[in-house]
């Protein structure tokens, strides 16, 4: 797949064409398609051509200019921006103005890139179709009467639809790789730490990472070598010094029985048809697919629902209205909390708080919390183990291809098995990458990879050959 960044890039240093003119392509798609799409909550075009104007006064100055320079690029909501509104999608923060960026927007301000605006998200980040939001649901671009995924819907429907070339999203179980196979794109979740969460609005801390949206691997990966690194404001990010050799040869470790009775046999089909075409498209380099053993897979789900929940009642008690956005009149001061959340939180946002409530109660953390975190260590010991004889990791991105609006509104527990080949990798801290793997009834299917932790660059060189040999 050819790099529309790398093509913008080189019309803006040719001068063929201006930032601005770029921009204008952009917002010209914005208007047309995203009254039907609803992937933009808010589209921050004034401030967007100030910034695209400040790219075209460098290159008239002759001064050199970076990859991402006057690139549109779309942010998930939320990821702070300052002095634009950072909604979560929640009703509860409908009118709060962020007062800083985020390090990610401080480092996308340093290439010079232009932020278009913010997409729409299940609230907090919590749901996998976008049905969540306060503010509607994103629509899949191929197919209005289907969900785009989620939580990262928004940004993988803007790609999908060419609102902006590359965007930002957040993954704490699937919430990038999962519409990004729904909607036909590139969706690369880095390793834990690898970009730094300040500026996210948390969900659970232990699992949320920034990623990236693209139409190609290699456009994921510019995007990505801007955003990374050490940042003093998070404690968990770290600076790495990947080094990353030319393999000549790739061993996949494909998890048969955990695959065995999950996935649609028709995306099992692409997938096999996908190996079959790799393993003889090139002769400079070899890839291998070995069957391995995931003995703790078929718990990690459960595993997932037990964590994440708990840290979203943390992470979410500060949503007081004392202290941001919107506040219920009441006559208490408890009154007041009730009043408010019970106003700004929607269904499935209460659902995880009370679920994560109780696993952390008095007589139930030990039978739930802590052995769901036994768990997660185990599953981070056969990923280790794994990867002591393969490079990857190969599962399908989702089960099948998107559901329709509506179809699993009345069912949280099949919207949480949407999460079922994504979740292991937020759980290890690994890196994970969704490329478009084919279509199943015309709708867009995803492969994904997961990679050892922080070999982020090794996982997209290969992801960049395997995209290459399925072209």
């Amino acid at each position: 797949m050819a790099s529309r960044v790398r093509e913008i890039h080189d019309a803006l240093v040719s001068k063929k064409t201006s930032a601005r003119e770029v921009l204008d392509g952009h917002l010209s798609i914005i208007k047309k398609r995203d009254l039907e799409t609803h992937a933009f909550l808010d589209v921050h075009e004034e401030r967007a051509y100030r910034e695209a104007a400040r790219v075209d006064e460098k290159i008239a100055r002759g001064e050199k200019i970076d990859i991402l320079a006057g690139i549109p690029v779309a942010l998930k909501d939320n990821i702070c921006v300052k002095g634009t509104r950072a909604t979560a999608a929640s009703k509860i923060l409908e009118d709060y103005t962020a007062a800083y960026d985020a390090h990610v927007v401080e480092k996308l301000r340093l290439a010079s890139a232009v932020i278009v605006g913010k997409t729409n998200l299940d609230e907090f980040a919590m749901g996998g179709s976008t049905e969540n939001s306060a503010f509607g649901p994103t629509k899949n671009p191929h197919d209005s009467s289907r969900v785009a995924g989620g939580s990262s819907g928004g940004s993988a429907a803007a790609v999908a639809s060419g609102m902006a070339p590359v965007a930002l999203g957040s993954d704490t179980g699937g919430s990038i790789r999962q519409p990004a196979s729904f909607c036909g794109v590139v969706g690369f979740k880095p390793s834990y730490g690898r970009v730094s969460r300040s500026g996210l609005i948390a969900m659970a801390s232990s699992l949320d990472q920034i990623g990236t949206f693209a139409s190609s691997v290699e456009d994921a990966e510019i995007l990505f070598r801007a955003i990374e690194g050490k940042d003093p404001m998070d404690m968990t990010s770290v600076e790495t010094h990947e080094s990353v050799s030319d393999k000549k040869e790739y061993v996949i470790g494909v998890p048969e029985a955990f695959l065995a009775s999950g996935p649609d046999a028709r995306v099992l089909d692409l997938m096999q048809k996908s190996f079959k075409k790799a393993e003889s498209q090139s002769a400079s380099w070899r890839i291998k697919f070995e069957k391995i053993d995931l003995p703790s897979a078929p718990y990690a789900l459960a595993c997932y629902y037990i964590i994440m929940p708990a840290e979203v009642s943390s992470n979410l008690a500060r949503f007081d209205g004392m202290r941001y956005a919107h506040r219920a009149k009441a006559d208490t001061l408890f009154g007041a909390y009730e009043r408010t959340r019970e106003e700004g939180f929607g269904s499935e946002v209460k659902r995880r708080i009370a679920i994560g409530t109780y696993v952390l109660s008095h007589g139930y953390y030990d039978a739930y919390y802590l052995q769901a975190q036994r768990v997660r260590t185990l599953i981070v010991s056969d990923f280790t183990r794994a990867f002591e004889k393969v490079d990857a990791v190969v599962f399908p991105t989702t089960p099948s291809h998107a559901f329709k609006i509506g179809e699993k509104s009345s069912d949280p527990l099949a919207m949480y098995l949407e999460d079922i080949y994504t979740i292991q990798a937020n759980l290890a801290g690994l890196p994970a990458i969704s490329i478009p793997l084919g279509k199943v009834e015309n709708l867009p299917v995803g492969i994904q990879f997961i990679g050892k932790r922080f070999g982020d660059y090794a996982l997209l060189n290969f992801a960049k050959r395997f995209e290459a040999a399925l072209a």
